[in-house]
């Protein structure tokens, strides 16, 4: 066998099965996780309704945010910052 013992052709022989062998198995693993991963996000559907929903929320805060209290609210307390800094 050209330089190479039985025992470390057998070694070999079994290192290369053992490394197959996990790679096979790696395989299955990559395979399910990916067709699991495939469900995880959310569907057109879903996603719509979330878009919707963050596009109204964000409309409510606008207007609260813009009302004519917090407005005065907010420059009241820039205002104190400002002579807290100075």
């Amino acid at each position: 066998m050209g330089g190479v013992s039985r025992r470390s052709y057998a070694a070999l022989r079994r290192s290369v099965a053992t490394a197959s062998r996990r790679a096979r198995e790696l395989s299955v693993q990559w395979a399910v996780q990916a067709r699991t991963r495939a469900d995880a996000g959310m569907s057109t559907a879903e996603y719509a309704v979330g878009t919707i929903a963050a596009c109204g929320f964000a409309a409510l805060l606008w207007k609260v945010v813009t009302s004519a209290e917090v407005r005065s609210m907010l420059a009241a307390l820039i205002q104190k910052a400002l002579k807290l800094a100075a």
